[in-house]
């Protein structure tokens, strides 16, 4: 790595000593961002400082011994840069020993080069030797501390972990990879030496990423253990030997994010936990890696992707986990509830509501390959645009028909990974057979995924744990929840839907305009979150109870989609026209974009803005979201599509009302807004709480499906 690459990163003007900066963290973070700003290096301070303070929100930044290291990629920065402070008044960071007095901000851009991640990867890993560190301290000017990190990350510095100028990425042991390796697969640790394989990955790849190898690798050392980590960062990835992981006695995994090609490590002990963790209590993971080596009950690796969320399961108590189970299969549903739905809106479109294929039953006669010109004109009543039509509204509904299935399959598949996908999606399948729908759907899918988790942590030999994933767990869930499914609770279920659905039939008046209001404010409150899901799962769910003489179900989901678009257009208007000044630049430009989005239903564009200012942002999206579900499901608006927005105007119901209802909340919301805004200003403790739900706010976009949102 050339000095010239590290000067450009940091210069004696972004670096501060023995200041006061503030007492909270978001205070810090505004001051460095602002430091970074004026030194050209990032467009707008107040914009990475936001994306920084939500950063730090979602997980605090602080590592032991009195550091923190806040960092964001952010479109407003143009060049990687570093921003140093060393603190008279110590500030929280969230770190387990204390506060902070030593800070190192990493602000990178959106496209940042391998060369710069390698840097600051180098950077962090650095930050936990108490050398260097010390050094910090005592420099006694900010030229100093420049060519403190000049002589870290400058060069090739063995200690550092930066080799070749990518090495920051390899893997990182307790000994030569070629002794690593040397012991093939043989299927063990020589003598009591545990050898013990990992992977570390952090949502920006910069920092805890490596931090976190360092610490792990550190800690057996200590403990008499052997250590190979793969850092799953940004800098390039270097996989761990196969023959390495073959001989391995446990897996740690300090994860935020997917572990990539996670099946590597099945049948392994499995010891996981958050990222952080790796950086805060890594004698902790090793210890409990050690004990799980020699426990034949641990948990172990069952092969497929784990989400961040799942990675982090020993930390979670039985309600966080149940919300994780029904919203990963929630979000599995909707492509196929979304792809369906907008096909038979397609096919509405092109063939109008009396839709039957031409030829009955779908099969050889309705093969295009099949048709004649004189087949053509006697097509009922437009010809090739109603046959199209029709096959797009066959297909639809197949698809449309997997909802229950696919619901069932990925829950079961949240609980046990992949062995729960096949009696998951069976389970669904017999509650669809037993007309107990959507809640049939749920308790299956729950039913078939702790039968598959429990069975595949009975010990077994180890020639029989091949067949485990494919056969054994897949049988014997699949006999036990559909079992229990078909023959004992299936009928209670079914007559709780056929209750539920004549309820539904029966709102009229005030009853349905309560219940527009209270599936818009759901619609409204987390922006696609866990609230917003089940509002959104609740109207899909039902679309295929739709009838000619059963609009409820069509109403409710035109209800659901309207309020759901709000708060984009609320947003676009209030940072677009009618108060300019009361938004930040980017923001009016984020404005612009969330006109388009708010009108295909595509809730995301609210997003930067809750992110920033959610106490004003969402109490104000929440009233214009329940104006527009009350009128909507007053006025009997219906959509016979699952998404589009007002794309999909040829399937709406009085689309005349559906726009009114949609304008009615826009300008509310806005009208709202402007006046928080104006006359509600921000306490130091309202910042932090918005840090908080910032994090909320945004926690869900990378689950979320367009349908969700």
């Amino acid at each position: 790595m050339s000095a010239d690459t590290t000067q450009r990163l940091i210069s004696a003007e972004l670096v501060g000593l023995d200041e006061d900066l503030g007492a909270t963290s978001s205070d810090v973070i505004r001051v460095l961002a602002d430091r970074v700003a004026a030194t050209g290096r990032a467009a707008d301070g107040a914009t990475l400082a936001e994306d920084a303070i939500k950063r730090e929100a979602s997980v605090g930044t602080g590592v032991p011994g009195g550091i923190a290291i806040p960092h964001a990629r952010s479109a407003s920065v143009s060049s990687p840069t570093l921003a140093f402070s060393r603190l008279a008044r110590k500030v929280p960071f969230g770190a387990p020993d204390g506060d902070a007095d030593v800070v190192f901000m990493i602000a990178v851009p959106e496209g940042a080069d391998k060369d710069h991640l390698t840097v600051l990867s180098t950077l962090a890993r650095a930050l936990i030797r108490d050398d260097f560190t010390a050094a910090l301290r005592a420099a006694s000017t900010p030229q100093e501390v420049v060519d403190l990190v000049q002589r870290e990350v400058g060069g090739e510095v063995a200690a550092a972990g930066v080799g070749n100028g990518s090495s920051a990425s390899r893997p990182t042991t307790t000994q030569p990879a070629q002794a690593a390796a040397a012991g093939g697969a043989t299927g063990g640790a020589t003598g009591a030496r545990k050898v013990i394989v990992g992977v570390t990955a952090c949502p920006t790849g910069i920092a805890h990423t490596y931090m976190a190898a360092d610490a792990l690798v550190a800690a057996a050392e200590r403990a008499g253990a052997e250590m190979h980590v793969e850092t799953q960062g940004s800098s390039q990835v270097e996989p761990l030997d196969p023959a390495l992981i073959a001989r391995a006695d446990a897996v740690v995994f300090a994860v935020d994010v997917d572990v990539r090609d996670r099946s590597r490590f099945a049948g392994k002990p499995l010891v996981s936990g958050p990222v952080k963790r790796g950086v805060d209590e890594p004698d902790a993971m090793i210890a409990e890696a050690i004990r799980a080596a020699d426990d034949p009950n641990a948990a172990r690796v069952q092969g497929g992707a784990a989400t961040a969320s799942e990675s982090n399961k020993a930390d979670e108590h039985f309600g966080q986990a149940l919300k994780r189970w029904l919203l990963t299969g929630v979000s599995y549903m909707i492509p196929f509830v979304a792809g369906g739905g907008l096909l038979i809106a397609l096919g509405f479109l092109l063939s109008g509501y009396a839709i039957a294929l031409p030829h009955g039953d779908s099969g050889q006669n309705n093969a295009v390959y099949t048709l004649t010109n004189s087949t053509l004109l006697n097509l009922p009543p437009e010809g090739l645009g109603y046959y199209l039509g029709a096959a797009a509204f066959q297909i639809g509904g197949v698809s449309l028909g997997f909802l229950v299935a696919a619901l069932a399959g990925y829950i079961a598949y949240a609980i046990a990974d992949r062995p729960g996908i096949a009696p998951g999606f069976v389970a669904g399948s017999i509650a669809v057979f037993m007309n107990a729908g959507f809640l049939g759907g749920l308790v299956g899918g729950l039913i078939a995924g702790a039968a598959a988790y429990w069975i595949g942590r009975i010990p077994t030999w180890r020639w029989l744990r091949g067949l485990m994933p494919v056969v054994i767990i897949p049988l014997f869930a699949s006999i036990i929840a559909s079992g229990l499914m078909l023959l004992v609770l299936g009928g209670p279920i079914a007559w709780l839907m056929t209750q539920l659905t004549g309820f539904l039939n029966s709102l009229s008046g005030a009853s349905a305009i309560l219940l527009g209001i209270i599936l818009g404010l759901m619609m409204a409150f987390d922006l696609g979150g866990p609230v917003n899901k089940v509002a959104y799962a609740f109207a899909v769910a039902g679309l295929g109870a739709g009838t000619a003489t059963n609009v409820v179900p069509f109403e409710i989901m035109a209800a659901v989609m309207a309020a759901g678009m709000v708060p984009p257009l609320a947003l676009a208007l209030a940072s677009t026209v009618l108060y300019r000044k009361g938004f930040t630049k980017p923001e009016r430009e984020n404005g612009k974009a969330a006109w388009l989005l708010g009108a295909s239903f595509i809730s995301e564009g609210a997003i930067p803005f809750a992110a920033a200012d959610p106490l004003r942002v969402i109490p104000a999206s929440m009233i214009g979201a329940a104006v527009t579900g009350a009128i909507s499901m007053g006025a009997g608006v219906t959509s016979r599509a699952p998404h589009g927005g007002i794309f999909v105007f040829f399937a709406i119901g009085d689309v005349l009302m559906f726009i009114v209802a949609i304008l009615a909340g826009t300008v509310v919301s806005a009208l709202v807004l402007v006046g928080l805004k104006k006359w509600v200003r921000k306490s130091p403790a309202a910042e932090a709480v918005a840090a908080e739900q910032a994090a909320v706010a945004g926690e869900t976009v990378g689950q979320r499906a367009p349908a969700a949102v």
